[in-house]
């Protein structure tokens, strides 16, 4: 590179130092946050957990809740309910167990199965030692009325204030993306499953 193309470059990594050193001075206010995770496109939960790994690797207490993928062999459920893995010690997971809404087709059932689960995790959202709780699908839970959103909200509104909650699924209502700090719209742009390739163990689950 030539030198004034390099001092061009220096200059403008310089400006740009300048404005996130600025955005970083500016935020200062310290609270837990609420990410919403949604979309149509593949990655949400894998977002989500890649979040709750990082949280355990600094020691923090959470909640893993997932809804849905309850009887999958999933690749994320046998590693956080490894008792070997010292970074489970702080985690406490809770999972409904009637697998996908659409193959139980049963409404009373999965209801039933979804208001278990989420009564199992509700006292986490007053547990101030509790730093992040993980809500994974539990958006198809209002879509299906299986869960009323306003329990999820007030539960929200009245937790410590240190803690963070991130929920994921397709269909976010408009509440949960109105009280969020943080929301991704992760998008599908190309997905293998749609060009015939048979979904794999370690990538899809």
């Amino acid at each position: 590179m030539s030198t004034d193309k390099s001092q061009r470059h220096n200059k403008r990594m310089q400006r740009h130092k300048e404005v996130v050193d600025a955005k970083i001075e500016q935020a200062d206010i310290e609270r837990g946050v609420v990410i919403v995770i949604t979309g149509n496109g593949k990655g949400k939960t894998t977002s989500a957990l890649g979040t709750l790994l990082r949280s355990l690797g600094h020691g923090h207490h959470c909640t893993l809740v997932q809804f849905i993928k309850g009887q999958w062999d999933c690749g994320e459920t046998r590693f956080f309910a490894d008792p070997s893995c010292s970074l489970n010690r702080n985690l406490t997971t809770f999972t409904m167990d009637t697998g996908f809404t659409w193959n139980t087709q049963d409404f009373d059932s999965d209801k039933q199965a979804t208001e278990q689960v989420w009564q199992q995790a509700l006292p986490f959202f007053s547990d101030p030692d509790c730093r992040l709780i993980v809500l994974d699908e539990i958006n198809y839970m209002f879509k299906y009325k299986y869960l009323d959103i306003n329990d999820l909200l007030q539960a929200i509104d009245n937790r410590p204030a240190q803690q963070n909650i991130i929920i994921t699924g397709r269909g976010a209502p408009k509440a949960l993306l109105d009280i969020a700090d943080t929301v991704s719209k992760i998008q599908p742009v190309k997905h293998a499953f749609n060009q015939g390739i048979k979904a794999q163990e370690g990538i899809e689950w």
